[in-house]
């Protein structure tokens, strides 16, 4: 006996053995490719390292406190919580691997041994009692590191999926800006709307007593008339848009529409940034950046299990044992004559001629071939969504500028043609033209405004900062009895 178990452990000594290809990270792009370029375009922007709440560059209680409480309710990201959670059990299941599998057993059986089947000479069927106990081991000797690479793919999994969970966060805090941002933006779209409808009216009634007065006609009430339908026709609608991105901010908060934020429809005004927006570096951005880490993760298990398929071209070696005590009465047990055992290594072996096995390994190395074009594809994305976003909001917020000098002008035209048409210098027509360039102007700049936030709200998120130091998720589980 101590002969077979020498030979089991010098067979055990052979486990350093690791098939497969070691991970290494891939290559950094060089400087020049990880360069933002746009970031030298504008200076409402700075190379300033990005905050890890960067919702609070805006300076607005509100958002602050709707930000956290969707980083802590949302249902996506509870989702994405349990998945982490399954992937951490699934590693340490496959840790198990490393450690004997055991089992016991024991069992009482009365058994009865019919007259035909005894011994010649006996007068009748035997019965007895008989009892065991049994205990048994296996483990399995990781002699070409399949079960290491198992556990190194399973290790990354938990690593994607972590990443996962933080890439989640960071598209849930934009969208909740995003959402609360619409609230407000249509709530200014709305009052200016009824501000230019309220000028309007104060027109169209005028027109009206001249018309009484004759001193216009039908057709000109009619314009004025049009004019102001016109714009009361937008209120409404801005309206319901806000009702609507209310209710959307509910559920990204993980409560019900019916309890919609009253703070968050009390908004009525553009939040706006006092500072430069920071950015950081591309550097900066593609080591923050979760979905990057969550591409790099991958492609590690992916090469990990390179390793796993190509172990199983190799013997599998199992280390068995097992003991057990057996008699006929329970007071026998354990006297030398009830114990026996068993001990031996069990060898099975996928002959290198198993071409399935060999196309498991080559499938193995093309999902990994995959995997690293698709990491390549994520940081290609990144620096692209980034730069677009950029362009985006550098032109959002000089269109916006250049729109609120164009109400300011509006207003003065508008002022100067009230007095004129008092004075009698111009019509009715000119007077109108103006209040609609005004009214046209005023509504553009609002969506202007709009505008401009989702700009800055799609930079955040290209950026992909947020995750940091985020609120402990409210998980809830299956009630189990």
């Amino acid at each position: 006996m101590i002969r077979k178990i020498g030979i089991a452990l010098s067979i055990a000594g052979l486990s350093a053995c690791t098939v497969g290809p070691d991970y290494r990270p891939p290559a950094a792009l060089s400087d020049g490719s990880a360069t933002l370029i746009e970031t030298g375009n504008s200076p409402d922007i700075t190379v300033a390292e990005l905050p890890e709440k960067w919702w609070r560059l805006f300076d607005d209680p509100v958002l602050d406190r709707l930000v956290d409480k969707a980083l802590r309710n949302n249902i996506d990201l509870r989702i994405a919580a349990a998945n982490l959670q399954r992937s951490r059990a699934l590693l340490a299941e496959t840790g198990a691997g490393r450690l004997p599998v055991t089992t016991g057993s024991s069992s009482a059986t009365r058994n009865r041994t019919a007259a035909s089947s005894t011994s010649a000479g006996s007068s009748g069927p035997v019965t007895y009692d008989y009892f065991s106990v049994g205990f048994d081991a296996s483990y399995e000797v990781d002699l070409f590191g399949g079960v290491s690479r198992s556990i190194e793919a399973a290790r990354s999994d938990s690593q994607t999926a972590e990443a996962a969970l933080d890439a989640a966060r960071v598209a849930i805090a934009a969208e909740t800006a995003r959402t609360y941002m619409l609230v407000c933006s249509f709530a200014v779209q709305a009052r200016v709307a009824r501000e230019t409808a309220e000028l309007q009216e104060k027109t169209q009634d005028l027109t009206q007593r001249l018309l009484q007065g004759g001193r216009a006609n039908r057709r000109d009430v009619d314009s004025a008339t049009l004019l102001l339908e016109q714009t009361r026709a937008q209120i409404p609608a801005f309206e319901a848009e806000r009702r609507a991105s209310l209710y959307a901010l509910a559920v990204l908060t993980g409560d019900p529409p019916a309890q919609a934020d009253s703070e968050a429809a009390a908004c009525d005004a553009l939040p706006k940034t006092s500072t430069a927006i920071p950015v950081g570096d591309g550097r900066t951005l593609l080591a923050r950046r979760p979905d990057i880490r969550a591409a790099e993760r991958q492609l590690a298990g992916d090469v990990a299990r390179i390793g796993v398929a190509t172990a199983q071209l190799y013997p599998s070696i199992s280390l068995l044992g097992g003991i057990s005590l057996g008699a006929n009465g329970t007071g026998d047990l354990g006297k030398s004559d009830s114990i026996g055992y068993s001990i031996g290594p069990l060898i099975s072996w996928n002959f290198p001629f198993n071409n399935a096995a060999r196309a498991k390994v080559r499938q193995s190395e093309a999902v990994a071939d995959g995997a690293l074009a698709e990491f390549d594809k994520v940081i290609l994305t990144a620096l692209q969504e980034t730069e677009q976003a950029l362009a985006r909001l550098d032109g959002a917020i000089a269109r916006e500028r250049s729109l609120d000098k164009a109400v300011a002008a509006s207003e003065s035209a508008a002022h100067i043609s009230r007095l004129r048409y008092d004075y009698g210098a111009d019509n009715l027509f000119q007077l109108l033209d103006s209040e609609k360039d005004r009214a046209s102007a005023r509504a553009a700049a609002a969506a202007a405004g709009a505008d401009r936030l989702a700009a800055q709200i799609s930079l955040f998120k290209a950026l992909g900062g947020g995750w940091q130091n985020a609120p402990d998720i409210q998980v809830k589980q299956v009630a189990r009895d």
